[in-house]
């Protein structure tokens, strides 16, 4: 089983790629699914029917593998999220699938982390839906849309968390067993029920805080922890990119200085400990938006400087 698996899991690893470009998915459109298996996995959705059967192939490549080729929302209102349950975190095996670590995907190399206690970030959510319903996660399991799930680059499977809006307070607990978001700038990417009961859905994006569970835990809605004071006026939790961490103040300051010449937005200079150690961190910000934010982004790589990572505070 393990050695038959093995090639199709580099599809799988990839499956939120597509669905988390962080663009509010158009709804979807009627149609039917291939009534006839061509090979590959047969996989039925599990939302009382409305999907149909799905053929699931996953070593064929991404740009094949589903039948739509845009990710998509439900037809008309969505339905009544409140009646979702969200899921009680429990001691779990790591899945056979998607903890192969580290592993790449465009470029980039990411490790798993050995467990999930402890783990808080903040950061861009995102949500995938319809292209991906029913279909294999990376750790081989269906996707329903219509559960409380996710996907994350380096939690393991399956661990939980709760993702806290952090511009309006909601907040859910969902299950991850899926990997991605691999747009830059994403942290999580979470399920279509997940993103309209915190509010992320319609609007694509938002700011979130991802605080992992560890099983028997006593489950808390608690509002979100304030932000870390960055202007006497600041209401919201405002966009950073982080280009650099520097040992050195005159790298720090170079780098800073070709920012500033740019003109993208302001540039701090902060002082950082990391792995005790002290940093000077070089920072442009706060942006006005994620859109911004990518955009930005997409400017400094194109100046020849670090790959920036997106800070929420």
């Amino acid at each position: 089983m393990k050695s038959a698996l093995a090639l199709p899991l580099l599809a799988v690893a990839i499956l939120a790629l597509a669905g988390c470009s962080g663009s509010k998915p158009r709804p979807s459109k009627p149609g039917s699914y291939p009534s006839g298996r061509s090979g590959g996995t047969v996989s039925r959705a599990s939302d009382g029917g409305r999907r149909g059967g799905i053929y699931d192939d996953v070593s064929r490549p991404q740009s094949s593998r589903y039948r739509d080729g845009a990710d998509s929302v439900p037809d008309g209102p969505p339905p009544d999220i409140s009646k979702l349950v969200e899921p009680v975190p429990k001691v779990e095996p790591r899945a056979l699938y998607g903890n192969k670590s580290p592993y790449s995907v465009l470029g980039q190399t990411y490790t798993v982390l050995p467990n999930a206690n402890g783990y808080v970030e903040r950061g861009i959510a995102s949500f995938y839906g319809n292209k991906f319903h029913g279909y294999k996660t990376s750790s081989l399991e269906e996707y329903d849309m219509y559960q409380f799930t996710a996907a994350h680059k380096t939690l393991p499977l399956p661990s939980y968390a709760r993702v806290t809006n952090l511009e309006n307070g909601k907040s859910v607990v969902v299950r991850i067993n899926d990997r991605g978001p691999f747009h830059d700038n994403r942290l999580i990417d979470l399920s279509y029920a997940a993103a309209v009961k915190i509010g992320v859905y319609p609007k694509g994006t938002g700011l979130v805080e991802v605080r992992a569970i560890t099983p028997g835990e006593p489950l808390q809605d608690l509002p979100p922890p304030p932000p870390p004071p960055v202007a006497a006026s600041a209401s919201k939790p405002g966009i950073y990119l982080q280009v650099g961490a520097f040992g050195e103040n005159a790298n720090a300051e170079r780098v800073a200085q070709q920012l500033r010449s740019a003109n993208f937005a302001p540039v701090q200079v902060v002082d950082a400990e990391v792995n005790g150690r002290s940093v000077r961190r070089v920072r442009v910000g706060p942006l006005a938006d994620v859109d911004s934010a990518d955009e930005v982004a997409a400017k400094i790589q194109n100046m020849g400087l670090p790959r920036p990572q997106v800070a929420v505070d």
